[in-house]
């Protein structure tokens, strides 16, 4: 049995330094790199449009593409090519994450703030979303349910879905045949920084969209967050290379907390996984595990290099795990602990928590019902995950009677000569006068 690839660390031996950089996230060292990298290819899709796409798909897909739309030929072979049994997963998928959707979808309210003005907040789908859904070492289906499901249930008009090409051309057919669930009709095959930047700016081929949702590496978390700041799209929140940290007690199951590591671990080698536990004897037994698990794993060598970025963390309590875990805030959290909704209310900072030993992160991945598009790299401290309220837009109405604009009038008044607006004050001014004629 070769030794466990992830280093152990005693968070009390470690100076302030020493903390920084147990918690520092892998794609924090090629920053700039990718920064740099991402502005240039979406400088030149904007400007050249699918000139770009093409050269940049044949480039990094390693295929030549003259149609990036996919028709509805292929649509028909994909549904012929996923087995029944894969498709009913999805539906059964599907059906709940629509029900967990569906419960927590906002609603409409008005109410009367002073006699005769009225607040309202009324509730609009976004226009054009696009979606993007990956498909690079391992094409995820699950994605496609997980934004197509809850872009339906908010209503938005058009809706988008990037994925990458497989080197024949074709788009990964299960990635359709999900799309195709939730009612998506306009899939592109295009990955990476490149369909962030096509679904931004728009092509002769991809429409412009109003806002891109998806998670990605850090070239399209990158790309997301500068299309963003260009004012181009809006996106739902940085979501990049996956992450789970897990808080383990002495009774934890070490096999349950080792294959939940490596199963964040297979996603690719920009991953990371932690975990923290107050028991020396755990940890060991977690080595062991993670060793004899890695061994037997299709994607060993992916898993292996995110392991060379990961840690796990000897803490003196299991308070101060839970400090740590906030200080991080990971996109998954998973609680192996003996009494875990004991210690929920702990949990400040995380995109997604996941109760005892036989809540593995992999359900919410696929089907309990969850969104499994979450906040990374720390984002999880002001960003939720996607929900319906992402697809929408949330505009404030208000009305005001001649009661009304009397009644609140010589407060507006007050405040505006106290900020020196004299224009504001001007047409509150003329309004009580009138009302009062």
């Amino acid at each position: 049995m070769s030794a466990s690839p992830a280093l152990v660390y005693d968070w009390n031996a470690l100076d302030a330094a020493g903390r920084d950089a147990v918690l520092a996230r892998p794609v924090q060292a090629v920053a700039q790199r990718t920064r740099d990298a991402v502005a240039g290819l979406l400088a030149d899709v904007q400007a050249r449009g699918d000139v770009a796409l093409r050269e940049v798909t044949a480039r990094f897909d390693g295929v030549q593409l003259e149609t990036f739309e996919v028709g509805e030929q292929e649509f028909a072979a994909a549904q012929a090519a996923v087995p029944v049994e894969l498709r009913e997963a999805m539906q059964q998928a599907a059906d709940r994450i629509e029900a967990f959707h569906r419960a927590g979808v906002a609603q409409p309210y008005a109410v009367e703030t002073a006699p005769g003005v009225v607040c309202e907040r009324m509730i609009r789908p976004i226009a054009r979303v696009g979606l993007y859904v990956p498909a690079g070492s391992a094409p995820l289906p699950s994605t496609a349910l997980m934004l197509g499901v809850p872009a339906r249930l908010a209503g938005c008009r058009e809706v988008v879905l990037c994925t990458p090409p497989r080197r024949d051309g074709s788009a990964d057919p299960a990635v359709l045949v999900a799309a195709q669930l939730t009612g998506v009709r306009r899939v592109f095959k295009l990955g990476g920084a490149q369909a962030i930047a096509a679904m931004a700016f728009g092509t002769d081929s991809v429409p412009k969209c109003d806002k891109l949702f998806g998670p990605g590496n850090s070239y399209v978390t990158e790309a997301k967050q500068q299309v963003a700041q260009a004012g181009a799209a809006a996106i739902d929140m940085p979501a990049g290379p996956s992450e789970v940290l897990v808080i383990a007690d002495a009774g934890a199951d070490a096999a349950f907390v080792a294959a939940d590591l490596l199963s964040q671990a297979e996603h690719g080698p920009d991953s990371q996984v932690l975990l923290l536990s107050d028991d020396d004897a755990l940890i060991a037994r977690v080595q062991d595990e993670l060793a004899t698990q890695l061994a037997r794993l299709d994607r060993a060598d992916i898993a292996q290099q995110a392991l060379s970025a990961s840690r796990l963390v000897k803490v003196a309590t299991l308070d101060d795990a839970f400090a740590i875990s906030n200080r991080y805030a990971p996109e998954h959290l998973i609680l192996a602990l003996r009494e875990p909704r004991a210690w929920l209310e702990k949990v400040e900072a995380a995109g997604s928590v996941f109760l005892g030993d036989f809540t593995p992160e992999a359900l919410g991945d696929y089907c309990s019902g969850t969104n499994h598009v979450l906040p990374t790299a720390g984002a999880a401290r002001a960003y939720s995950g996607v929900s319906v309220s992402s697809f929408q837009n949330f505009v404030s109405v208000q009305s005001a009677s001649r009661a009304g604009i009397a009644a609140i009038g010589d407060c507006a008044l007050t405040l505006a000569r106290a900020e020196g607006l004299g224009a504001h004050a001007h047409a509150v001014a003329l309004r009580l006068r009138k009302a009062a004629a």
